[in-house]
């Protein structure tokens, strides 16, 4: 059984619905998952006792936040080479977040990244069936990819 951290902003709370749905895709998938806001994660240390990590953040003004290009920051600095990762966003009218994050897993942290690429889901899709099964499929993918 792996370990994946998910490791999220949210100020609407949207973001954390999609992390929780993730999580559960993980657990679905044999594996832990462990939930936390990126304000708690101190330094990189906190990082390196995972196999996976998940990343996500909202989008505002086609950008993501600026706590979360301060956390890849620290991130970076864990020399997260080959480990399992994926990225996720909530958005209002674009979703630029969840890739750009995503690219930065991948060709910055060297990161062995989910093959469907960043999720993305619009606000109103979050808490319906619909966006519950695409956050608990995407988690079960990167799962699926520990083993």
């Amino acid at each position: 059984m792996k370990n994946v951290l998910i490791a999220y902003v949210s100020r609407t709370g949207k973001t954390e619905k999609m992390a929780e749905g993730i999580a559960e895709g993980v657990r679905f998938g044999g594996n832990n998952a462990d939930l936390k806001k990126i304000t708690t994660i101190k330094n990189e240390e906190d990082l390196k006792q995972y196999d996976g990590l998940i990343l996500g953040c909202p989008t505002y003004h086609r950008d993501m936040t600026a706590g979360m290009k301060t956390f890849l920051f620290l991130a970076q600095k864990a020399n997260l080479v080959g480990k399992m990762g994926g990225a996720f966003c909530a958005y209002t009218h674009s979703g630029e977040s969840g890739p750009m994050i995503y690219d930065t897993m991948q060709h910055v942290f060297k990161m062995d990244m989910v093959d469907l690429g960043a999720l993305n889901l619009k606000e109103q899709v979050i808490e319906t069936e619909e966006g519950l099964r695409a956050c608990q499929d995407y988690g079960k993918a990167v799962s699926a990819k520990l083993e």
